[in-house]
């Protein structure tokens, strides 16, 4: 058991030994190590200014992706390089996307600026050809107070045109063999516990110290990504006196793909599973792209958006659609249940308080399956769902012989419309007035509430609309004529390609 965590900096092994559960990284940063450059913005992961790079092993390659340090919790970024700001520069020569962001007048008032610069570092680390939906991709968990995205994009390609071979060319791809070796070091396979009894954050590897854990300290909060625990502390103003990082347990970051289904650990980060699920169908792809910001899904975590109930969460509806299981583990016992049946109420799930999510598994789309999703919010990247829906429907021939329909903000918790399910079976595509009594039923399937995001009329008539949106596609209809440049259309090809 180690008594402190471990991050590279700079080609430097830091060590931190005291440091309270809820310490984030913004602070410690800002506060003992004085770096800056690292602004504090909206505290809560949403405006980006506090971007920095965490590099890590993954499958032994160095890859370097962008996190808000404002809800990230510096207990675990254990084993990870920490990339600011400052370390951009070499020799008193700027990084490449520096250098361009100055040559082309990406920086306005400055504040979000290197946020940005830390985002684009990402980017620009990524081997292969960028493109300016690549861009703008990265860019959507930062907000520019100034509007000054056009020569931030203009910058952001430009200097990942001048990469020799579609490859970085700085300081840190000159290092990234002695940074390969110094992550490999600092992977000792030690279990961290930092503090007393009375608080403390501990990163336990083993599912047998986790439970020691849960056993003498039943109220121990549970932490993966901190993209929602990080702001329970910075917004909330919660005191979380013991804090468990699960991130590091052995095989809650596996992944296993087969001929029937992809498992996925609950530790895999949404960046992760959006990338293993997009291949499933191109609405999963272009929905994973619009949870949050690249820096939310580097750090947020699969079995983190379902765990924690929300019922808005942008996952569970896709997943129950897909007809996902997922597996609990307790001590001496292993338990496996639909995705469906493990939310019971607001608040509440079907969960003991020594049981945890271990896996997921999504079952693939057979050559008879018919899939769609959509999400409804205010704004097009990073913004909250005020209602999702995903369906699939099994075919014989024109004829819809099972219907799986989920929908996410209709009501406390994720759920199946069983009553527009029923009224589906039997329908033929090929006959959009045996439609109507579908989407009739589906107005009584649910009773939604009115909140800031979308009132219960509009949850209603909307959720109507896309199940007939859905069904118009399905039944043939061009995604050219029902979507903006068909964009399902144009993510199959970037899939086949």
């Amino acid at each position: 058991m180690r008594r402190s965590i471990r991050y590279l900096s700079q080609g430097r092994v830091i060590e931190v030994a005291d440091f309270d559960p809820t310490t984030t990284l913004l602070d410690h940063l800002r506060l003992s190590r004085r770096r800056t450059g690292t602004k504090e913005g909206c505290n809560e992961g949403d405006c980006g200014a506090c971007t920095v790079a965490l590099g890590r092993l993954v499958d032994g390659r160095l890859v370097y992706e962008p996190v808000t340090a404002c809800i990230r919790l510096l207990g675990t970024v254990d084993g990870c390089e920490v990339v600011t700001i400052e370390d951009l520069a070499e020799d008193g020569r700027l990084h490449p996307v520096q250098e361009a962001m100055v040559r082309l007048h990406g920086s306005q008032c400055g504040f979000c600026t290197p946020g940005i610069v830390m985002s684009l570092f990402t980017l620009y680390a990524t081997p292969g050809p960028i493109d300016r939906e690549a861009v703008l991709d990265r860019l959507s968990g930062n907000l520019c107070r100034c509007t000054g995205y056009r020569p931030i994009v203009d910058a952001a390609l430009a200097a990942c045109a001048a990469r020799p071979g579609d490859r970085p060319d700085d300081l840190f791809a000159a290092a990234a063999a002695e940074t390969t070796l110094a992550l490999a070091a600092l992977d000792d396979g030690d279990e961290v516990f930092v503090g007393d009894e009375d608080r403390f954050f501990a990163a336990p590897r083993r599912l047998d110290t986790l439970d020691s854990i849960l056993a003498a300290c039943p109220d121990a909060t549970l932490v993966a990504g901190a993209t929602d625990v990080g702001l329970w502390i910075t917004k909330a103003g919660r005191d979380l006196p013991r804090l468990v990082h699960v991130g590091h347990l052995d095989g809650l970051d596996r992944v296993e793909e087969h001929d029937d289904a992809v498992v996925l650990g609950a530790a895999v980060s949404l960046e992760d599973a959006g990338r293993l699920l997009g291949r499933l169908d191109p609405d999963i792809a272009h929905l994973f792209r619009r949870i949050a910001g690249a820096q939310v899904r580097a750090s947020g975590t699969i079995g983190g958006n379902i765990a924690n109930g929300s019922p808005i969460g942008d996952t569970p509806p896709l997943l129950i659609a897909l007809g996902a299981s997922i597996e609990l583990v307790r001590p001496g016992h292993v338990r496996r249940l639909p995705l469906e049946d493990f939310f019971v109420a607001y608040g509440r799930q079907d969960r003991a308080h020594d049981e945890i999510l271990t896996s997921i598994v999504v079952p693939k789309l057979g050559a008879n399956h018919a899939f769609r999703a959509f999400k409804i919010a205010k704004r097009h990247d990073q913004d909250i769902s005020g209602l999702l829906a995903a369906l699939r429907l099994t075919l014989d021939g024109h004829t819809v012989a099972e219907a799986r329909l989920a929908f996410g903000g209709m009501a406390g918790t994720p759920k199946r419309a069983a009553g527009a399910e029923a009224a589906l079976v039997g329908v033929s595509l090929a006959d959009p007035a045996s439609w109507r009594p579908a989407l009739d039923a589906l107005r009584a399937d649910f009773t939604p509430l009115s909140d800031l995001r979308a009132s219960a009329d509009y949850r209603t008539e909307a959720a109507v609309g896309l199940l007939g949106k859905a069904l118009v596609e399905i039944a043939g209809t061009p995604t050219t004529r029902t979507r903006i440049a068909g964009a399902r259309e144009e993510a199959a090809h970037g899939r086949a390609l």
